[in-house]
């Protein structure tokens, strides 16, 4: 029967690779899942690919310019909203802060928003001032929620194991102090991992707009 990787699985092959990390090596041992998260935040930081894209619904609202963004947001790919009784989707598009401040400056006047900015790590700025409570989709790259104890699997011990676990030994290494040798293996390996990973994703979006195209 094919194994899966899990948080606690993901520890027992990091101590067998290390040849350390045994419940008496307890600098180690109590290192490793601050290691593994490390891995699990730089992978998330390289990669922009399909697996970290998740999709938020809800609703602006009427006077209000500034919008909170999701727990563990790292990037925005597209927001759109409806308009009318046929709730029509509509683009948001990008824009710079400055830009949207001068496009808009007044946050009192309310009209159907065209753009928005980043106003801060944590929070949008729509622009015009929305003048109602249009239903917007949310489409952005996130962190994963980071594995522990209680959260022994997400998407990257699922369809990334590989990445994960070089990832995690580069870390680990690092933390040991190993030879410059060693930790050059594993970021080969890691680096190979990432490459694969991102050129099935370069594959999927050639092949959505293939499709697109024959439509």
């Amino acid at each position: 029967m094919p194994t899966s990787m899990t948080f606690t699985s993901l520890q027992s092959d990091l101590r067998s690779y290390l040849e350390r990390g045994n419940v008496s090596d307890t600098t180690v041992y109590a290192q490793l899942p601050r290691l593994i998260n490390l891995a699990e935040r730089d992978i998330a930081r390289e990669l922009k690919i399909q697996g970290f894209i998740n999709v938020v619904t809800g609703a602006m609202v009427a006077g209000t310019s500034v919008y909170q963004k999701p727990d563990r947001w790292r990037d925005t790919v597209s927001i759109n909203f409806g308009v009318g009784a046929a709730q029509v989707r509509t683009p948001l598009f990008p824009r710079s802060y400055e830009y949207c401040r001068m496009y808009w400056p007044d946050e009192d006047v309310r009209a159907q928003p065209k753009f928005y900015a980043d106003y801060n790590y944590y929070n949008w700025l729509f622009s015009p001032t929305p003048d109602d409570a249009y239903p917007f989709e949310l489409l952005y790259y996130e962190l994963p929620a980071l594995l522990d104890d209680s959260n022994q699997t997400n998407w990257t011990t699922d369809l990334a194991p590989n990445a994960l676990l070089h990832g995690a030994l580069v870390q680990a290494s690092r933390f040991l102090n190993k030879d410059d040798a060693k930790i050059k293996t594993w970021r080969d390996a890691y680096d190979r991992d990432l490459g694969l990973l991102s050129g099935e994703n370069i594959q999927k979006v050639v092949d959505r707009s293939s499709v697109r195209q024959e439509a």
